[in-house]
């Protein structure tokens, strides 16, 4: 089978390109889907797409009329396709339900502690031979007070690497997971975790229930010195509310491996043109905040996984199997 993959980094190639080595001719370009690039999937059966690709109705007529039959999305999330006009397409589309849950929990911790110790400030000094300590004091993790929202595998892998830390744990989701309560974690509601919790992490999926989960009223609720990490869903957090809390003096740290309006931004170098985004350029600016760019999930183990999976949903499509993968047609239909 043809296919075309959109969206595809450098340390990606390769190893996309030995998974389908063989029976299939694959195509990768770095450039992500959108109308502009769409025509250039003209006669190919199948496309992959990354998290950044913009699959709407225009987007999906478009592959359409050019003879695309699958979307295999190299990614968990899927809020950038419209399952529906996909449906009435006649386009199948499959995603990656699941990679290693340690890569994104280990990132999340990786700018819990990079905040926390002012490590970006640190590393920054030093470059510049300047080695004093002002402004580097931190706290011990060990005896934090640490919520955790969202408490499925990659909640999960985090409470444990907190629990290692010696912390007091809370947790907030619709179900309660068995192997974080024996990790002594206590589930409370919403407004509880953030008035207590000295660190949040957020690891709920976005829905409409969870969009701005993070908004004016519950930064309010944290403590001026907590610490907010966010690697799931841009859309989770109100920037705007948390800019203007940051700007009153609030939050001591905040690390953010995505970003509500980062399409168009993120996996893009920006840095001789600059961005017309003011709220993303003006977070970036305070001291206390770190944001990478959607790179939680971007190890090799995970990205081995995602690509297995990626083949997996292409050699399913041609048997005409639906797995636990298929978004379209409704695997229930």
């Amino acid at each position: 089978m043809k296919i075309l993959a959109y969206g595809v980094q450098s340390d990606e190639k390769p190893m996309l390109h030995a998974a389908f080595d063989g029976g299939h001719q694959l195509r990768s370009l770095s450039v992500f889907l959108n109308q502009d690039t769409a025509p250039l999937a003209v006669g190919y059966p199948a496309v992959s797409t990354s998290v950044n690709c913009e699959l709407d109705a225009e987007v999906l007529a478009l592959l359409a009329a050019g003879g695309t039959q699958l979307i295999a999305q190299r990614s968990t999330g899927f809020n950038n396709i419209d399952l529906e006009a996909a449906a009435g397409l006649g386009i199948t589309v499959a995603r990656v339900s699941y990679y290693s849950p340690y890569a994104v929990a280990e990132h999340a911790w990786t700018l819990a502690l990079a905040v926390n110790r002012r490590l970006t400030r640190a590393a920054n000094r030093s470059r510049e031979f300047d080695f004093r300590l002002d402004g580097l004091l931190g706290r011990d993790i060990h005896g934090m007070t640490v919520g955790v929202m969202g408490t499925g595998k990659i909640g999960e892998c985090f409470a444990r690497i907190a629990h290692g830390f010696g912390t007091e744990l809370l947790g907030w989701d619709v179900a309660e997971n068995p192997a974080c309560l024996e990790l002594g974690m206590t589930y409370v509601d919403r407004a509880d975790l953030l008035a207590r919790s000295d660190l949040i992490s957020l690891h709920v999926p976005l829905l409409p229930g969870t969009h701005h989960v993070i908004d004016a009223a519950a930064l309010a609720l944290m403590k001026d010195d907590a610490i907010l990490i966010n690697s799931s869903r841009g859309g989770l957090v109100d920037t705007a509310a948390l800019v203007e809390t940051l700007r009153h003096g609030r939050l001591s740290g905040v690390g953010l491996d995505v970003y509500e309006e980062e399409t168009g931004i993120f996996f893009y170098d920006r840095s001789l043109e600059g961005i017309n985004d003011d709220t993303l350029a003006r977070l970036v600016t305070f001291p206390q905040v770190l944001v990478t760019s959607h790179q939680a999930y971007f190890t090799h183990t995970a990205v081995g996984q995602i690509i297995d999976a990626t083949v997996r949903n292409v050699e399913d499509f041609e048997a005409g199997r639906r797995s636990e993968n298929t978004l379209v047609p409704d695997p229930a239909g």
